[in-house]
Order: C-alpha cells, then structure tokens, then sequence
C-alpha cells in the first residue's frame, strides 16, 4: 500500500503542465513499464526559476515527478547537475521495492537532459 500523502499527490499532482517557453526541456520513458516523463524548466542567471512536468505514469514516477520538480525551484543548475539517487530516494521517503527505482530516477533523467 502506499502512503496516504503518496497518494493524494498521485491524484492531484504539484506543478503538473508545461512551462509556455521553457529554456530547458527533455522526455525521458520507461521502455518497461511506458511511464513517460518530460520536464521543462525556466532557467535564468544559472537559477532555476519554474519546473514543471507533464506525461503519464505510475503513482511512483508522477509522485517523485512533483517532488523533484518542487525541489529544483531556486537551485543553481550545477546544483541540479549533481543530484543523485540516493537524493531522490531520500526525498521520496519511502522505501521503495529495487523493481522500481527506475519510477523514481525517470523524472531525474529528464532533468539530467534538460540540463546538459
């Protein structure tokens, strides 16, 4: 079962959309499981200034999905560069089954090309 919060941000997800004109964006899929994540981000002077995400998946990748964008507000760039999986499951905060790491780091993967 997943948490009652988990849940609540599957079904009405944070900063779910796109960015009008995003000066980053990236898709990133899952071919395993077909969880489709692109993010787009506002960048300026190397801060991130809006993130958001759009596509379709699990309750896992759509949940790390609003986490990480809410997350990327106000970092640098070479901060978002240097997040890690041990930082994405840290935020998640819940244990996650090694079958679904992938859901996790999908939204981090569309942040990692959208930032190269």
């Amino acid at each position: 079962m997943y948490k009652e919060d988990i849940m609540e941000l599957y079904k009405n997800p944070e900063n779910f959309g796109e960015i009008e004109k995003p000066t980053h964006k990236y898709t990133e899929y899952n071919n395993f499981c077909g969880d489709e994540v692109t993010i787009t981000l506002l960048v300026d002077k190397d801060k991130v200034k809006d993130a958001k995400f759009s596509g379709s998946g699990c309750v896992i990748s759509t949940v790390s999905a609003t986490l990480l964008t809410s997350k990327l507000r106000g970092m640098n760039v070479k901060d978002v560069k240097k997040l890690s999986k041990e930082d994405m499951l840290k935020l998640f905060k819940v244990k996650i089954n090694p079958a679904r790491i992938k859901c996790v780091l999908l939204p981090l993967e569309a942040v990692r090309g959208a930032v190269k």
